[in-house]
């Protein structure tokens, strides 16, 4: 009786201890599941360190504002989630930490969903210090997305989302159905680490909506948060809906800009966009309806048109949800623009958007460029914003001068990074002087190194490579990203195509006794995904490789490449690549996209495909496959098909690209070949930026240019045309006179010239 006595008196003892948190280490999915069966609130589920593989984790469960259920790593950054592994959460109170995502893809539509399925959403629950990283889908264009925000009332902060490379938007809030509406996110302090160009639209940073729900209030607020080098398109943040604060964020070096695209009575303050000169750096776009743009740094911006420092939209009369809103009373106050280059009013404008801004203000705002100048570009009738109060630097001739104080100003550089007028006169204008800057190291998670910038080319270590059976390929094989390889004098011959995987260069130790480097398969070169190449100082010459159909000295992969390549030829020599009909000297795949291709100092003859073939994308989408291509000093001569056919189908206006710049060269008895069917030497189908000056067609078929977007930029300069015909720009879209600029360029004929 008495033992009786004491077991009755352990189990009442012991039974209030299963209301006690716990923490459950598990070691595999099974454990994981069976754990969350149990899960009560104030309970910790922990994921024990080590590779988890194609894990589709679902957390879901009730907890409470006091006692959240939690799912966490281990150790952070020691818990990694591979293969085909996501992320779902469903419930009340939920917390998940210390996770890391890479090498490999979500299976679904999203890595990290804040829902099980449409019915069951998360609701006050928060995501933190995790890591997505490189998590791409292998296919370029195939859809995903990273983050998708549903439910009410919950933060994700502190985490680390950089690399997405395949097309989607990074980060989305989705507002479609009315238990996500009204939500009240909160996004705050994580870092968006760098997000290359696509080349194609669907590559935002962080939406919020969509246009068909952008008149229904979101309420979210996305803050201190840092957008490192998120290049994707046009719109870095795109706001889709209605009620929201952006604010306290820092946009470095990010082409692009943050967008009210659509919604209303939206607030952008306190935020600091860093441009330090990089092409196509914008900061704030304006459209629709009561938005507030005030207190917001702005510098070193070169964006123009719609990627502008500063962007007031003209918009569509009696818009549908999908296009243009007018803009109506904006507030606009407080700002500091300074050595940024362009600032927009009434972009857009033409018969379809032609909605001036109306009922607003623009106040208070301090502009300054140390070359002066103005920097308004005024589309249409302006008299719809009140400019009161506002102070810029040194201009001649404004285009604006009613509610301007024209003055010189000097600017001193403060503790907190921001540059400000010396004149204490000036206080008021502009940004506040307590504005607290969000910097890097406040963002993402302090476990997990932040993105660093692309390996440069010579960036590593020298090898010199001595003649040799297969010497080059095992050189090649051995050495790592940003190395140097110098080839000896002689004839080298590559008896299988050189493979790069990394950032590599090649180069003769000579700039006049080039090495000789042949080959005997179909392409000497092939650049895979993460690879780039730089040749200098070398001759390459065609004149091993067997008569196959397809050759090519450099090709990209055959499949689809996430990451964006370099390629770069300095005082190469090419020559002999005719053993048949379509030999080119580089020849991409379809969803390849080359961040710059750079030929300078190039002497190539006697190539009987074409140099540059970038046209493979000719679905009309927008989508390109170069976005800048630079040709200077170079020499072409007896090339059978384009010397440079660049394409870009289709009038989306997400992306900047591409740009063409062709200087000081010449073109000599080229692209008369019967295979080529463009009727051009050099062909630029809907490139955005093309600069043409200096250059020599000679006995040639002529340039071509075809714009299919608006307001494209175009300059054909001092070229000379000599029996290859003039040079053609011509307007696909529209019916308005061509933008292009061209002068002092000649057409004659040998004999005239002669003369």
């Amino acid at each position: 009786m008495k033992k009786l006595a004491i077991l009755l008196s352990f189990i009442v003892i012991i039974s209030p201890l299963k209301s006690f948190a716990a923490d459950v280490l598990v070691r595999d999915q099974d454990q994981f599941n069976a754990a969350l069966k149990d899960v009560q609130p104030g309970d910790a589920v922990v994921l024990a360190d080590g590779i988890w593989r194609d894990f589709e984790m679902l957390v879901e469960g009730k907890g409470t504002a006091d006692a959240p259920i939690t799912v966490r790593g281990q150790t952070p950054g020691k818990v990694i989630l591979s293969g085909q592994s996501n992320l779902r959460l469903a419930g009340e109170h939920l917390v998940i930490s210390d996770l890391v995502f890479k090498n490999g893809y979500t299976p679904t539509r999203a890595v990290v969903q804040f829902r099980k399925n449409k019915e069951n959403l998360a609701n006050n629950s928060r995501i933190t210090n995790i890591v997505i990283d490189n998590y791409n889908n292998p296919e370029r264009f195939e859809v995903d997305f990273w983050v998708l925000m549903y439910g009410k009332n919950n933060r994700f902060d502190h985490n680390h989302i950089s690399g997405k490379k395949n097309v989607g938007v990074t980060m989305a809030v989705v507002l479609d159905t009315e238990a996500s509406r009204e939500n009240r996110h909160q996004i705050d302090h994580n870092y968006f680490g760098p997000r290359p160009v696509l080349g194609s639209n669907g590559g935002e940073t962080l939406r919020v909506g969509t246009s068909h729900f952008s008149l229904t209030d979101s309420l979210t607020v996305i803050e201190n948060n840092y957008f490192d080098r998120a290049d994707g398109e046009l719109e870095i943040v795109s706001i889709k809906s209605a009620g929201n604060i952006v604010r306290g964020n820092t946009f470095y070096e990010s082409r692009g800009t943050m967008t009210l695209r659509h919604g209303n009575d939206n607030k952008v303050m306190d935020n600091v966009f860093f441009g330090n000169g990089i092409d196509h750096t914008g900061g704030i776009r304006v459209i629709n309806a009561n938005q507030t743009v005030s207190n917001n740094y702005m510098e070193g911006l070169t964006g123009y048109r719609f990627a502008g420092a500063f962007v007031v939209m003209n918009g569509v009369p009696d818009s549908p949800i999908n296009r243009y809103h007018q803009v109506d009373n904006a507030d606009m106050r407080n700002n500091t623009l300074v050595n940024s280059d362009f600032i927009q009013l009434g972009a857009g404008s033409d018969q379809e958007r032609s909605a001036v801004p109306v009922n607003s203000t623009f106040e208070d705002n301090l502009i300054y460029h140390k070359k002066g100048g103005d920097l308004f570009t005024v589309y249409d009738d302006m008299s719809g914003i009140n400019f009161a109060g506002n102070v810029m630097h040194m201009v001649k001739d404004p285009a604006l001068d009613e509610g301007f104080d024209f003055q010189k100003i000097k600017m001193r550089r403060a503790e907190n990074g921001l540059l400000y007028p010396v004149d204490e006169a000036l206080a008021e204008k502009g940004v506040s002087r307590n504005l607290k800057v969000t910097k890097r190291a406040d963002t993402g998670v302090d476990w997990y190194a932040k993105t660093p910038r692309p390996v440069a080319f010579g960036a590593g270590k020298t090898t010199k490579v001595a003649r040799g059976e297969n010497a080059l390929s095992m050189a090649i094989a051995a050495s790592e990203p940003g190395d140097v390889l110098v080839l000896d004098r002689g004839d080298f011959t590559a008896t299988r195509t050189l493979e790069i995987n990394h950032p590599l260069t090649i180069k003769g130790n000579s700039k006049r006794r080039k090495p000789v480097l042949d080959f005997e398969r179909s392409a000497l070169f092939q650049i895979n995904d993460g690879g780039s190449l730089k040749l200098e100082n070398i001759h390459l010459t065609g004149r091993a490789a067997p008569d196959n159909s397809g050759n090519s000295l450099i090709r990209t992969s055959r499949y689809a490449m996430l990451d964006n390549y370099r390629l770069e030829m300095v005082n190469v020599k090419i020559d002999d690549l005719d053993v048949n009909r379509a030999f080119d000297v580089l020849r991409v795949a379809k969803s390849t996209m080359a961040d710059s291709i750079v030929l300078d100092r190039v002497d190539i003859k006697d190539v009987s495909g074409a140099v540059l073939k970038l046209n493979k994308e000719t679905d009309n989408f927008g989508i390109f496959n170069a976005d800048y291509v630079t040709i200077k000093n170079s020499r072409f001569e007896n090339i059978g098909e384009e010397v440079v056919n660049l394409y870009r189908g289709g009038r989306d206006e997400s992306t900047f690209g591409p740009h063409f710049l062709m200087q000081n060269s010449t073109i000599v008895n080229s692209s008369k070949g019967g295979r080529n069917k463009s009727g051009a030497s050099v062909l630029l189908h809907g490139v955005q930026v093309a600069d043409v000056e200096n250059n020599t067609f000679t006995d040639s078929l002529p340039l071509k240019v075809e714009h299919t977007v608006s307001e494209p930029v175009t300059k054909i300069f001092g070229n000379k045309f000599v029996d290859s015909g003039a040079p053609s720009v011509e307007e696909l879209n529209s019916d308005k006179e061509n933008t292009a600029m061209m002068k002092n360029n000649s057409v004659v004929t040998t004999k005239e010239e002669a003369k």
